[in-house]
């Protein structure tokens, strides 16, 4: 019934999405094996991608070749550009989706993909044999051949869900758990442990009393994620978002609930996210605050169903109705569906390579929830690398792997394998030490030529590439060739309280003044203006910061250059930790149990210091 295939990915969330697109893009046959043919690509959680660090993230997707930028740009009903105020290290692009209309959008863009098969049916187990992964056994009895599987079981395995008093099986409401992978997995020595993760009630917009909150509406520019020629959302045909928040009548409400909390009652075993808590948790870790904001979301364009984020629970439903009605706004609410708590198996990624293989078994590659992560981007950026790794794997091909000062992604897998994660891991700017050279603008220019080496990235996205550069080039020639004079200058300066000239200055010196942009100078020197009308809003901000932060990003360049010579230091494959008798015993137990691959790798585990590290390097001179 089943042919052979290159890859095998086992679930059809974000993380298998991206997985199957791109080795099967890469020329892998690919099978995609899912629960429920009417769930790929769902958005479980929140309506959105993107925000701070995850839109950069998206954007890195996009770059390498990935799918998850250019459905976000064909579904959303807002977009903003976060952080604006601030450098432009830290502007993070997000949007709200038609949660329906990306499921089906990503559905339809995989069915357009050649080399993709489908197949609906529960994974119950794998094909190993002298610990390399070969298929996979489904809950109809098939055996499914392949030479790479792609776990991306997100909270399926073994999930139960929490209401309350009330807890049954299931990965995501309404849909059963998965059982089979992890009873089979720790009994060749993988270590397996529970995490939990929440999502908030889902309400009748009609219901609502928008004049009781406040109105968030979308940019009048939208950026969007995809560096591809994908149309995008009219700002004029955008939906408001709405802000409100919590009272302390809300948290007495919830406090009445407490009694009968799966989490405060100890049938929650797994440990939830610390930068997403359930609004329980917020009421006890900060119980100084007499309220927390609340984000009003729509799901989509043609659906009444509202998102109420910030107010995720596993209270009994009787008690998140009770308290919602006390928010401003929600006096008449209707509930379509309560909050819930759902523990779930994963895999802490320490057992993992760079590659996302495990150490254990080879050809066998985690992405997304089983790896200890949340969020839809941080889980389609771990199956695009499984994806493409997978495929190099099989084809003989070294794998394809992001240092630090590459890209978010590459921070995130390190940060993984490499100190492990005991809570659901969420990308932050601030886990990134290169953030001034990992910017949402620059991603293709870090990424895409690196992608289309490997075959990913298409010719396409090569040429729309080459025409930025080329571009961001002559307008950084002509700022820096082009003058102004006082007199031309002068006028616009004063209107912007700026400092006048008293001789003419190239136009790439003014703009270094924080006061001035290219847009609004290239207004106050009409001879520039024309030159410049040419080009894009995105080449001229291209420009516009590699001339105002060149000192920064080349001083950050420095830095990543000196700190990366030690990752180009390779530690031999079985390397006998034992021999070195100096070495403390947290850093002995951890080098033996993680196996970094290079010195850098070692120098960023956990209760490792730098004493250990020059030990070892001491001992690989010898």
């Amino acid at each position: 019934m089943f042919p052979e295939y290159d890859v095998i990915v086992v679930g059809a969330g974000h993380a298998g999405c991206e997985a199957a697109a791109a080795a099967a893009n890469m020329g892998s046959k690919v099978l995609l094996i899912t629960m429920n043919m009417q769930t790929i690509a769902q958005m479980s959680c929140n309506p959105a991608m993107g925000g701070i660090a995850k839109g950069q993230i998206v954007r890195e997707i996009d770059a390498i070749g990935g799918y998850s930028g250019i459905v976000t740009d064909r579904t959303m009903i807002q977009f903003r550009m976060l952080n604006k105020s601030k450098g432009p290290a830290m502007w993070s692009p997000r949007a709200q989706s038609d949660r329906m209309l990306f499921a089906i959008t990503w559905r339809e863009l995989l069915e357009q993909t050649t080399n993709v098969d489908f197949y609906q049916d529960m994974v119950q187990g794998l094909l190993i044999k002298n610990n390399r992964a070969y298929g996979v056994i489904t809950g109809l009895g098939h055996h499914i051949h392949a030479k790479a599987v792609v776990v991306t079981s997100g909270t399926f395995l073994n999930g139960i869900i929490h209401i309350g008093e009330k807890q049954f099986g299931g990965g995501r409401a309404a849909e059963k758990a998965a059982t089979g992978i992890t009873e089979q997995l720790t009994t060749f020595g993988f270590e397996s442990d529970r995490l939990k993760t929440g999502t908030p009630p889902r309400v009748d917009g009609r219901s609502l009393d928008y004049s009781k909150m406040d109105e968030q509406k979308g940019d009048d520019e939208i950026t969007g994620f995809s560096y591809t020629n994908t149309s995008k959302l009219h700002s004029s045909k955008q939906r408001s978002c709405f802000i409100t928040y919590t009272s302390q009548k809300v948290h007495e409400t919830l406090k009445t609930g407490f009694s009968r909390s799966p989490m405060y009652a100890g049938r929650i075993e797994g440990v939830g996210p610390r930068y997403c808590p359930s609004i329980e948790d917020k009421i006890n870790r900060f119980a100084d605050r007499d309220r927390h904001q609340l984000f009003i979301e729509p799901e989509g364009f043609t659906t009444v169903e509202i998102y109420v984020n910030g107010f995720s629970t596993s209270l009994p439903e009787d008690v998140q109705y009770n308290a919602l009605k006390q928010v401003p706004g929600f006096e008449n609410v209707r509930m379509f569906r309560p909050g819930y708590a759902i523990e779930y198996d994963y895999f802490p990624p320490t057992q993992l390579t760079h590659s996302l293989e495990t150490k254990l078994v080879s050809n066998l590659f985690f992405a997304g929830q089983v790896n200890g992560t949340t969020g839809y981007e941080e889980a389609a950026c771990q199956g695009l690398m499984a994806g493409i790794n997978a495929h190099l794997k099989i084809t003989g091909n070294e794998p394809f792997i992001l240092k630090r000062n590459e890209a978010y992604i590459g921070v995130l897998i390190d940060d993984l394998i490499s100190k492990g994660t005991d809570e659901p891991y969420r990308m932050f700017t601030s886990r990134a030490e290169y953030r001034t050279l990992l910017r949402q603008d620059n991603a293709d220019l870090r990424l895409t030529a690196m992608s289309n080496k490997i075959g990913l990235a298409s010719q396409e996205r090569m040429l729309n590439l080459q025409t930025k550069i080329d571009g961001v080039h002559q307008v950084k020639n002509l700022l820096s060739t082009v003058s102004a004079e006082p007199a031309e200058i002068n006028d616009y300066l004063t209107t912007i309280n700026s400092a006048a000239i008293n001789e003419k200055q190239k136009l790439s010196k003014l703009l270094l003044r924080p006061d001035i942009d290219i847009f609004s100078l290239t207004n106050g020197v009409p001879a520039i203006q024309h030159q410049l009308q040419s080009f894009s809003t995105e080449i001229l901000q291209q420009a516009e910061i590699q001339i105002k932060y060149e000192r920064y990003i080349e001083k950050e360049q420095e830095i990543a250059h000196r700190i990366s010579a030690l990752d180009e230091q390779l530690i031999p494959t079985n390397f006998n930790y034992d021999k070195i008798n100096a070495l403390s015993n947290e850093a002995l137990q951890k080098f033996k149990k993680i196996q970094p691959r290079t010195l850098g790798q070692a120098g960023r585990i956990s209760g490792v210091n730098p004493s250990d590290i020059q030990i070892l390097m001491v001992y690989m001179g010898r």
